[in-house]
């Protein structure tokens, strides 16, 4: 069976392997970025996104695209794919009302979740997930590390990745501070930057 290529907001791309799946967590140009989504598209690719993703995405390439919301599920061949909520409780940068999401998906029994520009929030508590992909920024999306720590906690991970740090917010020493702060309870994998 041959691999599925899934890129999550594709930004600042090195490579340029074609993609089956694309999800857009939101309409943020780090997030939506359409010159990456121009590089590893072709006319398989499938799209998922919240509304106003999708729709920049159409105009700009003329192909249809999958519009969910927190809540709303899919499925493509055999991967599971649903949309959660992400949001800040507490600031303005990612507001609820804009419905934008993060993914879980469920590959071959592997859930994972990519919970997208997000602060801790209370829906976290309903996901059980095997991987976690969770943002550590502290200006856009947590408001601290410990809240992504938690974070990791309330979706039950057993393997947590830290994300979303190092470029506009957040630094290196915050991807360690996770880690340790895990350690014993959940098995954290900081990815190299490419």
């Amino acid at each position: 069976m041959p691999e599925t290529v899934i890129y999550i907001d594709p930004y600042q791309l090195k490579t340029t392997e074609k993609a089956d799946i694309i999800l857009i967590t939101h309409s943020h140009y780090d997030h939506l970025s359409l010159d990456d989504i121009a590089m590893i598209k072709d006319e398989k690719t499938t799209f998922i996104a919240p509304k106003d993703a999708a729709d920049k995405i159409e105009a700009r390439f003329k192909t249809k695209v999958t519009i969910l919301e927190p809540g709303q599920k899919t499925n493509i061949g055999n991967i599971n794919i649903e949309a959660v909520a992400a949001y800040n409780p507490d600031k303005q940068y990612h507001p609820k009302a804009n419905k934008w999401v993060g993914y879980i998906f469920t590959i071959n029994g592997v859930k994972i979740y990519h919970a997208g520009d997000t602060g801790r929030i209370p829906e976290m508590k309903n996901i059980t997930c095997d991987i976690a992909l969770l943002p550590l920024g502290q200006t856009y999306t947590m408001t601290t590390v410990e809240d992504a720590v938690l974070s990791a906690g309330d979706v039950h991970a057993k393997i947590a990745i830290p994300i979303h740090y190092g470029l506009y917010e957040g630094k290196a020493e915050d991807a360690v501070t996770f880690k340790n702060s895990l350690s014993g309870k959940v098995e954290v994998v900081i990815k190299q930057k490419e």
